[in-house]
Formats: structure tokens, sequence, C-alpha cells
């Protein structure tokens, strides 16, 4: 069982920053991918971006591509989405989610919410325009 905890969510002005926190617990943080996903009111949930085990690689969509940054840190058990240059379409509830099924070989999909088998239970962003 792994049990994700989101922080860092909030009101802000188009142009401003935040920074998303995800805590996880229960098992080895460092055994499993981790990725960010948003879901805005009436709109399917939607993949933000994705971290591998080490850090090393990431991946992000092409609506956030240059303006967030996805980073974890192993020995805080913490997975973060700093966002910066916010849009009032990046409104929406923010959630972290663990893959801890897939091995690093075989990383690919990463957008795909069934590789996904936890979930936090998500914190608001509202950017003002």
């Amino acid at each position: 069982q792994v049990q994700l905890v989101e922080s860092g969510g909030g009101l802000v002005q188009a142009g401003g920053s935040l920074r998303l926190s995800c805590a996880a617990s229960g098992r080895t943080f460092s055994r499993y991918a981790m990725g960010w996903f948003r879901q805005a009111p009436g709109k399917e949930r939607e993949f933000v971006s994705a971290i591998n085990w080490s850090g090393r690689s990431t991946y992000y969509s092409d609506s956030v591509k240059g303006r967030f940054t996805i980073s974890r840190d192993n020995a805080k058990n913490t997975v973060y989405l700093q966002m910066n240059s916010l849009k009032p379409e990046d409104t929406a509830v923010y959630y972290c989610a663990a893959d801890t099924t897939t091995i690093e070989s075989s990383w690919n999909r990463v957008g795909a919410k069934y590789k996904y088998d936890y979930w936090g239970q998500g914190t608001q962003v509202t950017v003002s325009s």
C-alpha cells in the first residue's frame, strides 16, 4: 500500500507561481515512478508530468512544458511540481499518482492513468485572471 498526500495548492494570480508537494508513505519511494495529473470542472483528468525512479527522466504535457518542473527527493519521500507562469486554464484539482508496478526498463505510456495504481486526494489550484 502507498499513501499519497498532496499540499501546496491555493489561489494565485495569472503569471504567479505555486509549488505542489506530494508526500508518499508505505513503500520504498525510490522504487516507483510518480506522476501529476489534473482535473478541471467538467473535464477529464489529464496528464501533467511524470518522473522516473531516480528523477533523471521527466515528461511533460505540451500545455505545461517550459512552465512546470517536476522533481523528487527520495530521501524525503516527496515529489514536487513547481508551477510558474500560471494561467487561468491551469485551474484544476491536481493529483499525484504512483506507478508501483512498472519496472524501470519498461517505463512508458507515462501519461496513461491506468499505469498508476495509487492516487492522492488532490489539491485545488485556482488561477485568477
